[in-house]
């Protein structure tokens, strides 16, 4: 991908302790993502793909249009955040996966989401 098109993800977690059921093997995260773009031109997020992985190796896959029923257009200089979640059967577990977008010119290129881990308190030493 050239400088022209160029995004930068940040994500932050958090273990959502009143609605997970660790008895019941459920486990709930949120997560909050900010997308920058840091390039020269306009985007658009068409879509997303998500690998959710838990401890025991299953694996979850996740696509679908825009995210939160959004499909922002982020300018140069500018960044969109949101928060959603996932629900995983282990107390830890890793996500990662990439967005579809769209240029303002055009092209489609996808903007890699770097992998990031979602970890109950305590489990993690």
């Amino acid at each position: 991908m050239s400088q022209e098109y160029q995004f930068q993800i940040t994500v932050n977690t958090q273990y959502i302790e009143e609605q997970s059921e660790p008895d019941n093997e459920r486990f709930v995260f949120g997560y909050t993502i900010t997308i920058e773009n840091t390039g020269e031109l306009g985007a658009k997020l068409d879509s997303r793909h998500w690998v959710i992985t838990d401890a025991n190796g299953e694996v979850t896959e996740v696509q679908g249009q825009g995210v939160i029923g959004e499909q922002p257009f982020i300018e140069p200089g500018k960044s969109f955040q949101y928060s959603s979640g996932a629900v995983i059967s282990t107390p830890i577990g890793t996500m990662e996966g990439d967005y579809k977008m769209i240029g303002q010119n055009g092209t489609e290129f996808k903007t890699p989401i770097p992998v990031f881990s979602l970890a109950a308190p305590g489990v993690l030493h």
